[in-house]
C-alpha cells in the first residue's frame, strides 16, 4: 500500500500557512515559464539543485538534502514517497506540515475527491459522509486539473455524493472537457439528484466527450436498496435519475456491491435491470471494501465470496445473455466460479492493492484482481495459489 498523505514532514523556508497545489517536475532544465506553478523534485543521493523554482520536494536522506537546501523553499519526504515522478501533483499544507499526493502521471487509478458530504449512509461505505463545509475541494479541484497530463486515459471523481455540488460540478466537468479533452471522465454518485431534471439537463449541456456516472442499485426490491443506503425514498429517486440520464443519451455504469443484504436477490436484480435498465452501458458487480462502515457492520455485511458463487454466476449469465456489458471488480480468481473469470478485472487502485502470504507463487497472481489492503480483516477461507 502506498503512502498518499503524511504530516509532521520537514518544511523549510515555507512561512505562507495557506495550503497549495503544486506539480512535480525533475526537468532541471524545465523552462522558465513553466516552473511557476511546478516544483523540483530530488530524490537520494541528491544533485545539486537547479536555480528558479518556487519549491523543492527531496525524497530520501533527510540530512543530506538540509544541506542542499540553504534559504530555499522546500519540503523532504521519507522514502515511503521514493514513487513520485515527473507530473505528479501534490497538495501542501504548510501549517499542518502536510502533504497529500493528488494525482499519479504513471497510475491508471487516479480518482478525486470532490465533497465529503453525502445524504446516504451505506452500511458499507468506505468514505463515511462528513457534514463539514469542504466546499474549497472546488477552488483545488479546478487548480489540480490544468496541471494534469493531458495524456491521462481515465479520472474518476468520487465523494461523498458529488451531485451535491450542484452548477460547481458542472464547472469542474467543464473544465476537464477543456483542459482533458482526451481523457475518461468517471463519476461516483447515488443518482438520487439526477431526478431533478433541470439538474441531469444541466449535466448533460457539459457535452464532453467521454463521461460515465456510475450510480449504485443494490437490489430490484426498494426495501432493500433503501436499508442498505439507509434512505428513504432512495431506490425510486435514483431509478428516475438513472431514466432521466439516458433520455438524454449519458453514459451510465450500475454498480452492486456484494455482501450478505445484497447477495440473495442478485439474480433477480440482474433480471430486473435486463428487463427495465437494459439500455445502461456497463454492471459492475463489485466485492465487499472492509473500511469505514463496514468494519462497523462487519457481521451484518459479510459473507465468504465463495458462498454466493451460484448467485454471481446466475447474474452473470442473464445479463451477458441479453448482451449487457458486465464485469466482476474485486475478487480473487481462485475464488470466483471458473466460468467467471473472463468477466473478472483487475479493478482495486494500485494504491491499496496487496495480495496474501497464500498467494506467492500463484502462476496466475498477474491476472488475478488482488485483494484491498483492509483485507486482512476477514477474507474468503478458499484463496489459494494456481501452481
Amino acid at each position: 500500500m502506498l503512502t498518499l498523505a503524511g504530516e509532521s514532514l520537514r518544511f523549510c523556508n515555507i512561512d505562507d500557512r495557506r495550503r497549495f497545489v503544486i506539480r512535480l517536475s525533475s526537468s532541471p532544465t524545465l523552462p522558465k515559464p513553466l516552473r511557476e506553478s511546478t516544483a523540483y523534485l530530488s530524490k537520494a543521493p541528491h544533485d545539486t539543485l537547479p536555480p528558479d523554482f518556487p519549491l523543492y520536494v527531496l525524497v530520501g536522506d533527510a540530512q543530506a538534502a538540509e544541506k542542499l537546501i540553504g534559504d530555499r523553499r522546500a519540503v523532504i519526504l521519507p522514502e515511503a514517497y521514493a514513487y513520485l515522478g515527473s507530473g505528479d501533483i501534490l497538495r501542501i499544507t504548510p501549517h499542518r506540515c502536510a502533504v497529500r499526493v493528488l494525482y499519479r502521471r504513471a497510475s491508471p487509478n487516479n480518482s478525486i475527491l470532490l465533497t465529503e458530504r453525502c445524504n446516504h449512509y451505506c452500511l458499507m461505505c468506505s468514505q463515511p459522509p462528513k457534514a463539514a463545509d469542504d466546499s474549497w475541494l472546488v477552488d483545488e479541484v479546478l487548480q489540480t486539473i490544468p496541471l494534469i497530463d493531458p495524456e491521462t486515459r481515465e479520472l474518476g471523481f468520487t465523494g461523498g455524493e458529488p451531485t451535491l455540488l450542484g452548477a460547481d460540478l458542472m464547472r469542474i466537468l467543464t473544465a476537464c472537457k477543456n483542459w482533458l479533452p482526451r481523457t475518461a471522465v468517471h463519476v461516483l454518485s447515488n443518482g438520487r439528484r439526477f431526478a431533478d431534471r433541470a439538474f441531469v439537463q444541466a449535466y448533460a449541456a457539459v457535452d464532453h466527450p467521454d463521461l460515465m456516472v456510475g450510480i449504485p442499485v443494490y437490489s430490484d426490491l426498494s426495501t432493500i436498496h433503501d436499508y442498505v443506503v439507509q434512505a428513504d425514498g432512495a431506490f425510486d429517486e435514483t431509478l428516475r435519475g438513472i431514466l432521466n440520464l439516458k433520455r438524454l443519451g449519458q453514459r451510465v455504469e450500475i454498480r452492486v456491491v456484494l455482501h450478505k443484504q445484497t447477495y440473495t436477490r442478485l439474480p433477480y436484480l440482474a433480471e430486473f435491470i435486463a428487463r427495465n435498465l437494459c439500455f445502461v452501458d456497463h454492471v459492475a458487480l463489485m466485492g465487499l471494501e472492509l473500511t469505514g462502515f463496514a468494519r462497523a457492520n462487519l457481521d451484518a455485511l459479510w459473507i465468504d465470496p465463495h458462498d454466493y458463487q451460484g448467485e454471481l454466476y446466475e447474474a452473470v449469465s442473464h445479463l451477458a445473455v441479453r448482451r449487457i456489458r458486465v464485469s466482476i471488480y474485486n475478487h480473487q480468481l481462485c475464488v470466483l466460479d471458473p466460468r467467471l473469470w473472463p468477466y473478472a478485472r483487475k479493478s482495486i487502485s494500485d494504491w491499496k492493492n496487496e495480495y496474501l502470504e497464500e498467494c506467492k507463487g500463484c502462476l496466475r497472481r498477474q491476472e488475478c484482481g488482488g485483494f484491498f489492503s483492509s483485507a486482512k480483516l476477514r477474507y474468503s477461507s478458499h484463496i489459494k495459489a494456481f501452481v
